[in-house]
């Protein structure tokens, strides 16, 4: 599945596996929001070549409810995505599970916040090869634990980067600095920022900020899934 950006999508052999196991982890707690919202843009991507929708399931303690203006802003159809709401991290893991094994949706995203006892080598790998039985995309959105040995194809660090306004000084376009920190097949290290355009439904290479333009933290990502938090 391409991201949009050519020389990027080339270095990754043609994008992300479509049906596999994707890590996108927050490079620091202020990043929780911005690894979650590239992994559901990531989604957006999947769902536009496949059609069916995105189930996203996080812990009923999670910080912050979605906002559908919001995602209606970054591109998503709030109507195509199913929101799972779980007691603990080992809820979760199972209906996910459940979820990818049964191959309803497109994309199935685990929203997972701090260490995670049980999601080892062998769940991640049962998600890997539940993920290629179905044709199903699986994401993982990491935020405030480290990283740790998985069967994932891809792992990112994601964090905020600063966008271009728009005209009038509107938030620009939200965008993300990236790094690559595991591959099957090589490639860690590679970084990039990219830009996400709703219009286009595809992201590309930010530009560099001339030193006189003020930067707007990823482009009111924060702002746009977090608005209706207590």
């Amino acid at each position: 599945m391409p991201l949009g950006e050519a020389w990027l999508d080339q270095a990754l052999a043609g994008g992300l596996r479509a049906d596999g196991l994707h890590e996108f982890h927050a490079a620091d707690r202020i990043d929780s929001v911005a690894a979650l919202g590239f992994a559901l843009l990531v989604a957006r991507l999947r769902q536009d070549l496949d059609g069916r929708p995105l189930i996203w399931a996080r812990q009923d303690d999670a910080v912050g409810r979605p906002y559908g203006p919001g995602l209606v802003e970054l591109g998503l159809d709030p109507d195509a995505v199913t929101l799972l709401m779980l007691q603990d991290g080992k809820a979760l893991l199972r209906a996910g599970l459940d979820c990818v094994r049964d191959g309803a949706a497109a994309v199935v995203l685990l929203e997972l916040h701090g260490r995670q006892p049980l999601l080892d080598l062998t769940a991640t790998r049962r998600l890997a090869l539940a993920g290629a039985a179905s044709a199903t995309m699986v994401l993982l959105a990491r935020s405030q634990a480290p990283p740790v040995p998985s069967a994932a194809h891809t792992r990112w660090q994601v964090a905020a980067a600063p966008s271009l306004p728009l005209p009038a000084e509107a938030p620009g376009h939200p965008a993300f600095a990236l790094t690559l920190l595991r591959r099957r097949g090589g490639g860690e290290g590679l970084s990039i920022t990219l830009e996400w355009n709703r219009d286009t439904v595809s992201f590309r290479e930010a530009a560099p900020l001339p030193r006189a333009v003020p930067a707007v933290a990823a482009g009111g990502t924060d702002d746009r899934l977090r608005q209706g938090t207590g």
